[in-house]
């Protein structure tokens, strides 16, 4: 997988040029940027079902990066955290506790509030864009 990474940081990045100047942090194909090792889905209810994720930026409770899951379904929460979702690719549907389901599809973008909680069914490996803003305690 390709797709550079430029900077990966907690704070704002400087230049020794300029110390004075933020510089953007970039990934220049979300796409096809290695994430790095799946490891085991512990969530999940299927066999061998994996994971993987790579944090671009994060700071004062806030992160964004990018996931991606190999078919099979999961349980998920979100305790104490908002998270933002944009799909890249891949297909799946999530199924809320009421039976309220929708379709994840490259270009779904969806809002998931602290508390939530949902049944995910990936029938295609998903990978999405992920901003997550902590609650304060």
């Amino acid at each position: 997988m390709g797709g550079a990474l430029r900077a990966t940081t907690q704070t704002p990045m400087t230049t020794p040029e300029r110390p004075d100047m933020i510089k953007a942090t970039v990934m220049t194909d979300a796409r096809s940027h290695d994430i790095g090792e799946p490891k085991i889905k512990e969530t999940s209810v299927t066999a061998g079902q994996t994971e993987a994720s790579v944090r671009l930026w994060g700071r004062d409770g806030e992160a964004t990066g990018i996931w991606e899951v190999t078919p099979g379904t999961f349980k998920s929460t979100r305790p104490g955290f908002d998270e933002v979702c944009y799909i890249l690719s891949g297909e799946g549907t999530i199924t809320e506790p009421d039976g309220t389901s929708f379709e994840l599809r490259p270009g779904t973008l969806f809002v998931t509030p602290s508390g939530w909680e949902a049944s995910w069914t990936v029938r295609e490996t998903l990978r999405k864009v992920w901003f997550t803003s902590q609650l304060p305690a």
